[in-house]
């Protein structure tokens, strides 16, 4: 999936769980990856229309909370964006970074927009499965790190491993302590050039994400052109938030909600949270600084 993993485990002598910690991201590349042509998302986004996908127990579970978070937020999240982010060069294939790549005209952007309204994703929940309308691209690369996070701590801790420390492409979750006794101590992730201090938070039973517009960007026109796009105007965020983290019980959560405020911005980004009792912070462009917005949950949690 284009990302690295890594777990720590404080215990004594135990079997070697790596095999069953690959198994599971196995099961998660094979289902989800838009890296692999042979997983599931990929035969479903070139599957002809009215086509139907049955959805394994992970796929199924990492799409209706995908779903929940589109409609909660209104659209600024949507799993059927895959289009969009392959036209603007952060999918599997003609990327940003790559030579030939240019930014797409209006023209492009409208074309595909016009796609994505007209094929309209249709979820059977009760009979766990997709539709195909024809030519609707999933992307699910916003909160699978997240949920393989999850998968990971659970498999550890069916083997009754409860203090860990789980990593995937740079989304967290924690439990337990060291064997010094401390908890997991992670410090969240910096803007490049920023003298703003880090915040340290402790991983006990917690998960943490950030997205941020440093991450994967591109220049063009004289601006920063993030990989955070707006599902509901086809383009990339443009609201100044530059860095974005959200603690919460579960990884997948807090990867997907994370980038669920990136798109909001830092107003409605705020509210929402606020409203839903998120743990957010939000590091605002201003002026040659960065303004630090942290939600009333997050204050608690840190005290």
């Amino acid at each position: 999936m284009g990302t690295t993993w890594a777990v720590s485990v404080a215990a004594g002598r135990i079997d070697d769980p790596r095999p069953a910690l690959q198994a599971e991201l196995d099961a998660i590349v094979a289902q989800m990856s838009h890296w692999e042509p042979d997983s599931l998302l990929s035969r479903y986004n070139r599957a002809p229309a009215g086509t139907w996908a049955d959805l394994p127990a992970q796929f199924f579970e990492v799409v209706d909370y995908a779903l929940w978070a589109h409609m909660a937020s209104g659209g600024a999240y949507d799993p059927a964006a895959g289009a969009l982010v392959d036209l603007w060069g952060f999918g599997a294939a003609r990327r940003y970074d790559h030579t030939g790549f240019y930014a797409p005209t209006d023209a492009a952007i409208e074309r595909v927009m016009e796609q994505r309204a007209a094929a309209r994703l249709s979820f059977d929940r009760d009979g766990r499965r997709l539709l195909q309308p024809g030519g609707l691209r999933l992307d699910l690369s916003s909160i699978a790190k997240g949920y393989a996070v999850d998968r990971l701590a659970q498999c550890l801790e069916r083997r009754g491993l409860r203090h860990y420390l789980v990593e995937v492409g740079g989304e967290l979750r924690g439990a337990g302590v060291k064997p010094d006794g401390h908890p997991w101590w992670v410090e969240i992730e910096g803007v490049p050039d920023s003298a703003t201090p880090q915040a340290v938070v402790a991983l006990h039973g917690l998960s943490i994400a950030t997205s941020g517009d440093y991450r994967q960007y591109f220049e063009h026109d004289a601006r920063r052109v993030s990989h955070t796009l707006d599902p509901r105007t086809g383009r990339p965020v443009a609201n100044d938030a530059a860095s974005v983290t959200v603690l919460a019980p579960t990884c997948m959560e807090a990867d997907a909600l994370s980038t669920v405020l990136a798109v909001l911005g830092p107003d409605d980004g705020a509210a929402f949270a606020e409203a839903r009792a998120l743990a957010a912070r939000v590091l605002v462009r201003r002026a040659g600084t960065l303004d630090e917005i942290v939600t009333p949950a997050w204050k608690a949690l840190l005290q």
